[in-house]
């Protein structure tokens, strides 16, 4: 028994080759093969608690978790290899130096998907923006979809699905319209003929507003009379509603609902209009122009 031991430690330290000055034997290459392995076997646990973390922090949707899965795989996999390639006998510090030379030659080569990658891992760890939000971006309403690590998916007004690069969330004045609170001012503008009476005016706007069963109660309406136009006196109407997402059938019902208060009220709504004034020289050719006709 003891000579089968002896014969069978003796196979497993026989020296196979060399890696820079380093023996390798079959134990050291079977020592190497299960640290990778076990690399990743340990990854999964980790990918599981740090699944069960961010489901504890809310955060449900499937995309920010599959990001944070593969990011988790990577690392863990990463320090696995490292270990592996140490016990085999590589040289890590000119590993490193050739990655980094290479790291920046892809950065170079890929820098817009860089940037992107990078802000995804940004987004996900700050949490500023999450699916369902809706945000302002570049001038349109947009609400979030999905969350992938190089771009959001993201579906407007007009049912239409965008993707927008990450980078462009990170790098951008973003407006979120559901960040804190799903409150959202609504704003439309009304203009009166000079000849109104602007205290019956505010009055009957303000009612208007206070009537309306749709708006936020814990906000109350605010009227301004806003400008002096060219053909009327411009007010301004603002309401708070709860879902930014409608606002656009909630500006239609504001509408109506001034439209009708103000119609009751007789109060005429302005339309553009130019009065025309004739110099005297100019009068007195169309009278002799038309004179002769008349005769």
């Amino acid at each position: 028994m003891t000579e089968v031991l002896a014969d069978i430690h003796k196979v497993l330290h026989a020296v196979l080759f060399s890696i820079s000055g380093t023996p390798v034997t079959a134990f050291t290459l079977a020592l190497t093969l299960g640290i990778v392995g076990a690399s990743f076997w340990i990854s999964t646990l980790v990918q599981h608690a740090v699944v069960r973390f961010l489901r504890i922090r809310s955060v449900e949707d499937e995309g920010s978790l599959g990001v944070a899965k593969r990011l988790t795989h990577y690392v863990v996999l990463a320090l696995g290899l490292g270990v592996a390639f140490q016990t085999l006998g590589i040289n890590l510090t000119a590993l490193f130096a050739a990655g980094a030379f290479v790291a920046v030659a892809a950065g170079f080569a890929m820098q817009n998907i860089t940037q992107n990658l990078v802000a995804g891992i940004i987004l996900l760890v700050e949490r500023t923006i999450k699916p369902g939000d809706i945000l302002s971006v570049e001038g349109d309403m947009v609400r979030v979809v999905q969350m992938n690590t190089r771009a959001t998916v993201a579906k407007t007004l007009d049912d239409e699905d965008i993707i927008i690069p990450n980078s462009t969330l990170v790098q951008t004045s973003v407006t979120n319209y559901t960040l804190r609170d799903t409150l959202f001012r609504l704003r439309v503008v009304v203009g009166v003929t000079y000849d109104s009476d602007m205290a019956l005016v505010r009055r009957e706007l303000e009612a208007c507003a206070e009537r309306l069963s749709w708006r936020n109660k814990k906000k109350k309406p605010v009227i301004l009379m806003t400008s002096f136009g060219s053909s009327s006196v411009d007010w301004e109407v603002s309401v708070w509603i709860d879902e930014p997402w409608q606002r656009n059938s909630y500006r239609s019902k504001l509408h109506e609902a001034i439209w009708w208060a103000l119609k009751e009220a007789k109060v005429v709504i302005a339309f553009p209009q130019v009065d025309v004034h004739l110099d005297m020289p100019v009068t007195d050719a169309f009278r002799r122009f038309h004179a002769p006709h008349e005769s």
